[in-house]
């Protein structure tokens, strides 16, 4: 237990340093801080653990598994942000949405299957609608999700103008892992904030952006991100013998 309790002071103790750090690169980058949410990414994280991090002030966390976020969140208070982040199968849409009433965010949306199986989700649920982010590759990896970035306007005006249950927020994309491509990863996605605003008649202070990590996320408040998804300098190293399949 004494051991259990050291891990979560730690977690409360990284996430004050993470929230300074994000202050820091905000202030470099002539951005209020308040406009610059941090997603603490909880997935493989016990509950006891996430309700730590919600009870030091925190309120916005993200899941990469369905299984794992619609067991957590029924447990955890009804004001957290829920944010699913990543590519989700369109037969765990309902799943998804039926289970986590308080999903706020979906970083993802990456062809209009998706989007069309969210809207209906959303409509028959008869709930608030669904803040989406268009999810791109800017790395150019076959491995990776994500529509390729001269698709992003087609993509972003489909979900604005086709799909009236979800609401298109912006932009998001995940890096190489070694943070090789970061900058170009980065320049990329704001390009295309750039071209969607453009195309949707939008101020692009209204189109955030999704990107940074734990390895990069202060560079990313710099180069505009409105978004960063930190797991690992929050919580820790992953327990993947938890892990749920998606």
């Amino acid at each position: 237990m004494a051991a259990a309790q050291a891990v979560e002071g730690a977690a409360v103790t990284a996430l004050r340093s993470v929230l300074l750090r994000v202050r820091q690169a905000a202030e470099r980058a002539g951005t209020q801080t308040e406009r610059v949410r941090v997603v603490a990414v909880s997935k493989t994280k016990p509950e006891s653990l996430i309700r730590q991090v919600y009870d030091a002030g925190h309120r916005s966390f993200g899941e990469n598994y369905v299984q794992e976020i619609v067991q957590k969140a029924p447990q955890l208070p009804d004001d957290i942000e829920w944010h699913y982040i990543g590519h989700l199968q369109s037969n765990k849409v309902k799943m998804l949405l039926g289970g986590v009433p308080n999903l706020a965010f979906f970083h993802g949306v990456d062809n209009e299957k998706i989007a069309n199986h969210l809207d209906r989700a959303v409509s028959s649920l008869e709930r608030n609608p669904l803040k989406v982010f268009v999810q791109v590759n800017t790395s150019g990896e076959i491995s990776k999700s994500g529509i390729d970035p001269s698709a992003c306007v087609r993509l972003a005006e489909y979900v604005k103008s086709r799909c009236p249950s979800l609401k298109f927020s912006g932009l998001m994309t995940i890096g190489m892992p070694d943070y090789t491509s970061t900058p170009e990863n980065f320049r990329t996605l704001s390009n295309c904030r750039v071209e969607v605003c453009k195309a949707l008649g939008m101020a692009e202070d209204e189109c955030e952006l999704s990107m940074g990590m734990s390895g990069d996320f202060e560079q990313a408040i710099e180069m505009g991100s409105t978004n960063v998804r930190i797991g690992s300098t929050i919580f820790g190293p992953r327990d993947y013998s938890r892990k749920l399949q998606n």
